[in-house]
């Protein structure tokens, strides 16, 4: 595939941004391969308990938020894992090549448009 260049650019820039956002509100776990949310530093520590409330939803926004960051990492690592390995641009379903428009739209994609839908039930 001609385009692999490019969107292996586009993928490893995604990745940087991603890195920097999960970095900001998350630590790297090496030896699990996990982001895990961390407090804000910002946080007071008041016995009020409208600031605890705050706190505790902003702590689980905080959280949801590391989680949909983590899977678009994970999904950009196993893009430039088949870039790296040659299967790239392949659907992992019946391994026709995935059409050039989807991988513009969702470089990350891992099915061809026939099998859109099971994309979501792919192993991780």
């Amino acid at each position: 595939m001609t385009e692999t260049t490019a969107f292996k650019h586009q993928l490893e820039a995604d990745l940087a941004r991603i890195t920097t956002d999960l970095s900001s509100i998350a630590s790297y776990d090496e030896a699990t391969d996990n982001w895990e949310a961390v407090p804000d530093s910002d946080s007071q520590e008041e016995a009020d308990i409208n600031v605890e409330a705050d706190a505790t939803e902003e702590w689980n926004e905080r959280r949801a938020t590391v989680s949909a960051l983590e899977t678009e990492y994970r999904d950009i690592k196993r893009a430039l894992a088949k870039i790296d390995n040659g299967t790239y641009g392949h659907c992992e379903v019946c391994q026709a090549e995935i059409a050039t428009t989807r991988l513009e739209f969702k470089p990350t994609a891992r099915t061809c448009q026939d099998h859109l839908n099971d994309e979501a039930t792919l192993a991780l």
